[in-house]
């Protein structure tokens, strides 16, 4: 059925539907229809705690305006970590920095939802001990360089990671975070799972369709036992992986049906891995549209009334709001534009456009640009300069941007691992 509760009013075309109120089934209120999508941060210490780094940051993203913020990666394992430097939040050692996180955002009356999450096998080599995955599938020849083939978890290591989801979850809601999201895209661990290409398991947690989803669900469940009733739980889900054999919109309106009769709050849709690409349009009709997402928003709105939010392709304030007046979608998600304008929802809120635009970061080197990662190392190394109280640089190289991120991920995943063998 569609939905009717969480539909911005349209009736007048010419009103900024961004600066309407959003408010979930469960009753949270959310003030607009901006959010800031997770992006790569990589802020916190070699022993993954976090910094005031952080604060300084999420305090200037909050200081737009903008409606909600979605945290980068935060992993529920030391032992399993996406990049050097990632928060991790596996037990109460950093309550108090997590608070004047939280706080940091709230007071200015954003909200804060922590992004939770589990690499799998899309971890640097050598970062840690083990690497796990639904299988042992290698990963693309273009990306080997970068990932290890991982081992096929197993049932202990299953029953684990779902347990370390709830209480990371746990530990955020006691810190004042808003509420928490699940990461099952962009070819994380959830996304794994979910996929027939990287999940060939014949056991309880593969085989078929509905099997694949079992441990997303079983995440989940568990959040929603340590949590109660009325903490806004979202999911960030593929609407495709864009690979052979991979995830595909059947799937993912499958797994979105599924967690709607669960009782999720807020699916965000996005798309691709970093094997295919992430949130990339593919034709020129979507291009047009911005919104790369919106005809998969579509398809969804007519099966769940579940809120939805796209994040993908905005470029302009008229394409946002007419993406919501279209009324298939009720939050707008924004990523790499607050890397390189942090005040962007100011502008937005008042009907105008951002002065910077959101391009591809390439170094013009080809074995280069076709590893996928570029973009994320040139838009993390804009987040560093606003965390350290400095402005982005738009016109900053993407090359020497390249070489400082090689650098650092290199002897960030030497000090981790020589941390890590301290302990």
């Amino acid at each position: 059925m569609k939905a009717t509760y969480n539909t911005p009013d349209n009736s007048h075309p010419h009103d900024n539907l961004l600066n309407q109120p959003l408010t979930l089934p469960n009753g949270t209120v959310i003030n607009n229809r901006l959010a800031k999508s997770a992006t790569s941060e990589t802020l916190a210490t070699y022993s993954n705690n976090p910094t005031q780094d952080l604060v300084r940051l999420y305090r200037r993203w909050a200081a737009s305006g903008i409606g909600m913020i979605i945290t980068g990666n935060i992993m529920i394992d030391r032992q399993a970590l996406g990049e050097p430097g990632n928060v991790v939040i596996e037990d109460e050692r950093d309550l108090s920095i997590l608070q004047q996180w939280a706080s940091a955002v709230t007071t200015q009356g954003s909200q804060l939802w922590a992004q939770l999450n589990h690499p799998g096998k899309q971890a640097p080599k050598g970062l840690n001990t083990r690497t796990i995955s639904a299988s042992a599938v290698p990963f693309s020849k273009e990306t080997q360089s970068l990932f290890a083939t991982p081992e096929a978890a197993t049932e202990a290591d299953i029953v684990d990671i779902i347990k370390r989801f709830g209480r990371s979850a746990a530990i955020c809601q006691k810190a004042g975070f808003s509420g928490v999201q699940i990461h099952a895209a962009h070819g994380y661990l959830l996304s794994q799972f979910l996929s027939p290409h990287h999940n060939i398991r014949d056991d309880a947690w593969g085989g078929s369709s509905a099997k694949r989803q079992r441990l997303l669900l079983e995440v989940y469940h568990e959040i929603r036992r340590q949590v109660g009733p009325d903490y806004p739980i979202a999911i960030k889900l593929n609407s495709a992986d864009f690979q052979k054999g991979g995830f595909t919109e059947e799937e993912s309106l499958a797994v979105i049906e599924a967690l709607t009769a669960a009782g999720i709050d807020l699916i965000e849709i996005s798309g691709g891995t970093y094997e295919t690409g992430i949130a990339k349009a593919q034709k020129a009709s979507t291009i047009a549209r911005e919104a790369f997402f919106l005809e998969f928003a579509e398809k969804v709105r007519k099966q769940v009334d579940t809120p939805l939010m796209v994040t993908g392709g905005f470029k302009s304030y008229q394409g946002m709001n007419n993406a919501l007046s279209s009324g298939a979608l009720d939050m707008v998600g924004i990523g790499r534009l607050m890397t390189i304008d942090p005040d962007a929802p100011q502008q937005l809120l008042q009907g105008r456009d951002s002065a910077h635009t959101v391009k591809p970061i390439k170094v013009g080197i080809k074995m280069i640009d076709n590893l996928g990662v570029m973009d994320v190392f040139w838009y993390t190394e804009q987040i560093k300069r606003i965390a350290r109280g400095e402005d982005p640089k738009p016109n900053e190289s993407a090359l020497c941007a390249f070489i400082r991120m090689i650098f650092k991920s290199g002897w960030g995943t030497f000090s981790t691992r020589r941390l890590r063998a301290k302990f």
